[in-house]
C-alpha cells in the first residue's frame, strides 16, 4: 500500500474517536429508475452535516502532533467548512477564529456557534468571500495562528480521503462507477487519489454547479484560473478557482467525465429526494444524483455510488427551490402583459388561459400610455408546453405578451 493509501486509512481510523462511519445505502428508487445498482455515500449524515469535518480534523490533527504548542486556528468560510472546523475545534479544546463575511445569514453563524461553543470566536469581516479570506490570513500572520484551508491542503485532502476508505470497506470492494460533486477539488482529490494507489477498476464522473464550473475551466487551459461565479445558488461548490494541490490530482481527468449541472435542475433533484425519499440535501449535495439522466447509459447495470456531500439547506429556501424546478421542467413563467386600457381587456386575456393554467401573480407596473398598461404576470400550468399553446392563442389576440422568465436582469428586479 502507498504512503498515501496507508496516510488514508490512518486518517480514517482516526476520525472514529469523532464518529462513526456514514452510512452507505442502496437507493430503490434510483436503482430501479437507472436499472443500476445505486447507492448513496451519506455524508449528510455526518455529525456536521457534511464531510468538510474530515478534511478539518485531519489536518488538525496533525498539526497538533508536529507542533503540540499550536492552540489557535483560523479558517475562512460561512458555510460547512466553518462547521467543520468550529466542531474539531471544540474536540481537540482548542481556540478558533472563524471569519465570515458580514453578509452571512444568521443561521449558518448559529449553527457554526452551536458546534463550536466556547471554543470559537466569529468574526464578521468584509461584504465579500475574497476580502474575507485576506482578513483571516492576515490576522493568521500577526497572531501566528495555523490556518486552516478548506480544500488545497495536502492534509485536507488526505482526510477526504476517509470518504473512499470507508465507501470500500462497507461495500466490500471498489464501485464500478462513482459519482461526486467538485467545488474546490479537496473531495474528488482525495478519493481519486485512494481509488488509483489501491488500483481500483472505478470510473469516475465529476459534477460542478454551471454558475461555478472551476474545474471545467482549469482543464481547458491545462491550469487553474479564476473564474466569475455567475449563480451563487450551489453556494457549497461555487468555487471561483480550484484550488492548485487539487488540480494536480484532477488535471488528467477526461473532459467527458466532468459534468455540468444546471442551477433550475439541481432544484428538481432536490424536491424529488425530499418527497421521494425523505432525504433532505442542500444544492451541492444533491449534483451526484443531478446527473444521473445524463449517464444513464453509462452506468446501467453496474455498481455506482453516489456521494451526497451535504444536507445543510435552509428550509427558507423552499420556495425557491419550487420556483427553480418549475421553471427548468417548464411550468412556470413570469410574463409582461401589455394589456389595452379598454372595459373588457382583462377578461378578453383570461378567456386565453388553459383549464391548467393558474395565475400565481399580478401586478400592475405603470401606465405607460393613455392606451395601454403593463402587467407583470406569473403563471404555473401542469403540463409542460402549455405555454407554446397559450402564446398562440394571445398572439391571435393582438395583446403585447413578453416571457421573462430568463432574462437575468429584469426577472431580479421585478420578481
Amino acid at each position: 500500500m502507498t504512503d498515501f493509501a496507508t496516510r488514508s486509512r490512518a486518517a480514517t481510523d482516526a476520525l472514529r474517536d469523532v464518529f462513526p462511519p456514514t452510512p452507505l445505502l442502496k437507493n430503490a428508487y434510483l436503482s430501479e429508475r437507472y436499472g443500476a445498482d445505486i447507492w448513496l455515500k451519506r455524508e449528510d449524515l455526518s455529525p456536521v452535516r457534511s464531510y468538510k469535518l474530515r478534511g478539518a480534523f485531519n489536518a488538525m490533527r496533525k498539526v497538533r502532533v508536529a507542533d503540540p504548542g499550536q492552540m489557535h486556528f483560523v479558517c475562512a468560510s460561512a458555510g460547512n467548512h466553518a462547521q467543520g472546523v468550529a466542531f474539531v475545534c471544540a474536540h481537540f479544546g482548542v481556540r478558533g477564529q472563524i471569519f465570515m463575511p458580514v453578509t452571512t445569514p444568521e443561521q449558518k453563524i448559529l449553527k457554526t456557534r452551536t458546534f463550536g461553543g466556547d471554543a470559537v470566536e466569529i468574526v464578521l469581516e468584509g461584504d465579500f468571500f475574497d476580502e474575507t479570506l485576506a482578513a483571516a490570513k492576515a490576522h493568521c500572520a500577526e497572531a501566528g495562528a495555523h490556518f486552516l484551508s478548506p480544500f488545497d491542503d495536502s492534509d485536507v485532502i488526505e482526510g477526504q480521503a476517509s470518504v473512499a476508505v470507508e465507501m470500500m470497506e462497507q461495500l466490500g470492494r471498489a464501485p464500478d462507477h462513482l459519482v461526486l460533486p467538485v467545488g474546490g477539488g479537496g473531495l474528488s482529490a482525495g478519493m481519486l487519489s485512494y481509488l488509483r494507489e489501491v488500483d481500483a477498476p472505478t470510473r469516475a464522473t465529476l459534477v460542478e454547479p454551471a454558475g461555478g464550473a472551476s474545474l471545467t475551466a482549469a482543464l481547458r487551459i491545462g491550469a487553474p484560473q479564476t473564474i466569475e461565479i455567475t449563480d451563487t445558488f450551489v453556494d457549497g461548490a461555487a468555487v471561483a478557482r480550484i484550488g492548485d494541490r487539487t488540480f494536480e490530482v484532477l488535471r488528467n481527468i477526461p473532459p467527458g467525465d466532468v459534468l455540468i449541472a444546471p442551477e433550475n435542475r439541481i432544484c428538481v433533484t432536490i424536491q424529488e429526494m425530499l418527497n421521494l425519499e425523505g432525504i433532505v440535501l442542500e444544492p451541492a449535495g444533491a449534483l451526484s444524483v443531478n446527473v444521473l439522466d445524463d449517464i444513464a447509459d453509462r452506468i446501467a447495470g453496474k455498481t455506482v455510488v453516489c456521494v451526497t456531500s451535504g444536507g445543510n439547506f435552509d428550509f427558507e429556501r423552499l420556495p425557491e427551490v419550487k420556483e427553480r424546478a418549475q421553471n427548468w421542467q417548464g411550468l412556470k413563467k413570469y410574463f409582461i402583459l401589455r394589456l389595452p386600457q379598454r372595459p373588457g381587456a382583462l377578461r378578453d386575456f383570461l378567456d386565453l388561459l388553459g383549464p391548467e393554467d393558474n395565475i400565481t401573480r399580478f401586478e400592475y407596473l405603470k401606465k405607460n400610455s393613455r392606451n395601454f398598461g403593463s402587467v407583470l404576470i406569473g403563471i404555473e400550468t401542469e403540463r409542460a408546453g402549455s405555454f407554446d399553446d397559450l402564446g398562440d392563442r394571445v398572439a391571435s389576440r393582438g395583446f403585447g405578451f413578453r416571457d421573462i422568465t430568463d432574462d437575468n436582469i429584469l426577472a431580479d428586479f421585478l420578481i
